[in-house]
């Protein structure tokens, strides 16, 4: 595999159109997570990409295992072990009404699994990119070292390493905080992804900026990316996506990428009557990751990534079912959303 990508996926139980949790008596049931989202975007984009995780040897694991093989993901090195998959509780919200998640995840299979039961060295072996994400050290302390493991493996083998973000408020409970255990993680990333809020909470480091305003100030972006490439100079990029929230179903949506000694703005994506907006970020950071390993250049790639996460919030469920063609156009300004014949 060329990219390999290390995480938990897990059973999404999403209630019906906008319906709150069980005002009807069932759930739509899909598989999704944030590496196995970035993977699948990957794949799609015509990328070699393998994903790695743990789950259960029984029929949910099984259709699990089945769907990302679907999107062509390498799935060799996927651990069946354990006794559960993790499930996510989505509620979607509307208007004013913000969308709400509940885990069940305590005990799932990645959770459990023991970290030496990987053997990355042959796994990475014919890889040159892994990504992983701030949500799988996030689940234990066998995940996060199992992290650890890989982006040491990851580093001897000469492989650019790339980490989103992802802060997870609700997953930090084993006793360790984030900054403790994704600060070590970071002397081993070449680029980083993340929103504003991840950022400052994965790693401690703090700007004067206000999210749920409305409105954000691409200087504090500046500011706050040139915080991270100081405290950590093996870091060749750092891109974070803008979403200004003026509703549930409508936000604006844009990024930033610092290189250290470019500053990079991509374009703003006004986007109503949002269809989902869990997996934008793994969209975008999908988008970058391509866009790196064909060679475009930072402006180029950091327009590719918004376009391609501009396009998720269209899509129902976690999975970036895009096509290379459609980010394209939408990267060229075909936004007009007129039927294709």
């Amino acid at each position: 595999m060329k990219i390999a990508a290390f995480g938990e996926i897990m059973l999404r139980l999403k209630t019906p159109e906008k319906d709150r949790f069980l005002q009807r008596p069932f759930f739509e049931a899909t598989f999704g997570g944030a590496e196995a989202n970035v993977a699948v975007g990957l794949s799609r984009l015509g990328l070699k990409t393998g994903f790695i995780s743990a789950l259960p040897l029984n029929e949910i694991g099984d259709s699990c295992v089945e769907q990302l093989r679907k999107h062509g993901l390498v799935v060799d090195s996927i651990l069946r072990t354990g006794n559960r998959l993790g499930i996510y509780f989505l509620e979607n919200g509307s208007n004013q009404r913000p969308s709400r998640v509940i885990y069940d995840r305590s005990g799932s299979s990645i959770a459990e699994a023991d970290p030496g039961l990987y053997k990355w060295k042959d796994i990475l072996a014919d890889s040159s990119w892994f990504h992983f994400s701030g949500i799988t050290p996030a689940i234990s302390q066998n995940a996060a070292d199992a992290v650890l493991s890989a982006v040491k493996a990851a580093k001897k083998l000469g492989l650019t390493v790339s980490c989103d973000f992802n802060y997870r408020s609700k997953l930090w409970k084993y006793g360790k905080t984030s900054e403790e255990v994704m600060t070590p993680l970071m002397s081993f990333v070449d680029v980083a992804i993340g929103n504003e809020e991840d950022c400052q909470k994965s790693l401690g480091i703090s700007i004067d900026v206000d999210v749920n305003s409305g409105s954000l100030s691409v200087d504090k972006y500046k500011e706050l990316t040139a915080k991270v490439l100081h405290k950590f100079p093996n870091l060749k990029k750092i891109a974070i996506t803008l979403r200004e929230s003026h509703s549930a179903n409508h936000n604006d949506w844009s990024a930033v990428l610092n290189t250290g000694k470019e500053f990079h703005i991509s374009k703003k994506y006004s986007i109503t009557n949002i269809v989902d907006r869990v997996g934008a970020g793994d969209a975008f950071s999908a988008g970058l990751i391509y866009s790196i390993i064909k060679e475009k250049n930072d402006t180029d790639s950091l327009s590719f990534a918004a376009a391609a996460s501009a396009l998720q919030h269209t899509i129902s469920g976690d999975l970036p079912l895009l096509s290379l063609k459609e980010v394209e156009n939408l990267q060229a300004g075909d936004s007009s959303g007129r039927v294709q014949r």
